[in-house]
């Protein structure tokens, strides 16, 4: 653990972390929701807001002898060139001349987040809010320009930082191949989906756990918690110029409502719901950030208690396992907890509608 962050006071030009002396800062820009003065998380290692599943499962490809090192490669030499080329070919890259706001937004999620090497963004037109992180040796970003009309701009510097925490957790190399995966086997070869689909089941599990994890990211470089739940709310049912006709207050106590309802063929329909999808639902996302916030693990960190990156590798690969198995354990028992409810509950109704025959 560190105590190292420093507080953003702006002014000076982007620049590459230093090891000694000053850090150079990003030229500040105006935001209708965060302030203006953030912590600079200066050396932050991913481990710092990674969801432990998220993690482990990760940990687990890694592991597999060779296979991060021939994926990088195959794709590196296939397919990164392809995606990027299209984008270029058919997308506006985000610089100080096209989308400006949006460039500089960019750029003070990378010094907060302290990441030296600034992504390429592109915007694409495209009427389905969304974002991501693609490629492999050298990601780059993508938003929608739905998102630009749909959001705010402090909104879409969250998803930024959120698309930057995948970056940073090394999560856009493993997103590709799930992507891949989905299009070759939906719309190519269908029927070599049955081969893979315990792998892409798999990767469906952990991407949805990344996706926990990099909205961690987002608040982190945002540090604005209602800013990263409304983004989520607009996400989930945002439209084009109705701002003042959402709640968040009202979003969040849907969220609960969701996480509260213990009924179990509702809890069941939950998991079969989610099972093929590539997100969890907004709701579910608004819920699981709350409670990271409430465990006081966010106020640790903008306090300077986190991991650096230099000091990731001394967490043992089996406490994250251990965490994450015991998230999994939890959400099993509480389903076994409401089956057991239910069972003794159709129980009783049988015992009195038996006695009440008898007695008739």
């Amino acid at each position: 653990m560190t105590n190292d962050a420093t507080e953003d006071t702006g002014g000076q030009e982007t620049g590459q972390p230093t090891d000694g002396g000053e850090k150079p800062r990003v030229p500040r820009t105006g935001g209708d929701g965060p302030g203006d003065q953030r912590r600079i998380l200066t050396g932050i290692g991913a481990t710092a807001w990674e969801h432990p599943a998220d993690r482990a499962a990760l940990n687990a490809l890694r592991k597999l002898p060779g296979f991060d090192f021939a994926l990088r490669k195959v794709f590196g030499m296939f397919g990164e060139r392809a995606i990027r080329l299209a984008f270029k070919a058919n997308a506006v890259r985000v610089s100080e001349k096209q989308y400006p706001w949006v460039h500089q937004r960019l750029l003070r999620v990378c010094e907060v987040m302290d990441l030296g090497t600034v992504p390429e963004l592109y915007v694409s037109q495209t009427p389905i809010v969304n974002a991501g992180a693609v490629g492999m040796n050298e990601p780059f970003i993508v938003l929608n320009s739905s998102m630009l009309e749909v959001l705010t701009r402090d909104e879409v510097e969250a998803v930024i930082a959120h698309e930057v925490g995948h970056i940073l957790s090394g999560h856009v190399l493993y997103r590709t191949l799930l992507i891949l995966i989905m299009q070759l086997t939906v719309f190519r070869y269908p029927l070599a989906g049955i081969a893979v689909l315990p792998l892409l089941l798999a990767l469906l599990e952990w991407n949805r756990k990344a996706e926990l994890s990099s909205d961690r990211a987002a608040l982190l470089a945002i540090q604005h918690r209602d800013t990263v739940l409304s983004g989520l709310m607009k996400l989930a049912g945002g439209t084009r110029g109705e701002q003042e006709d959402l709640d968040l207050a009202e979003f969040i106590a849907q969220s609960d409502e969701y996480q509260e309802n213990r009924d179990i063929l509702d809890r069941v329909y939950k998991l079969l719901n989610v099972l093929g999808a590539t997100h969890p639902f907004s709701v579910v996302r608004v819920a699981e950030l709350r409670t990271w916030i409430d465990s006081g693990r966010y106020d640790e960190i903008l306090a300077g208690d986190y991991v650096r990156r230099d000091e990731e590798d001394t967490r043992p690969y089996v406490e994250d396992l251990k965490e994450a198995a015991k998230g999994y354990t939890d959400m099993a028992s509480e389903i076994l907890e409401d089956v057991d409810a239910a069972v003794d509950k159709l129980k009783d109704r049988m015992t009195g509608a038996f006695r009440k025959t008898r007695g008739g």
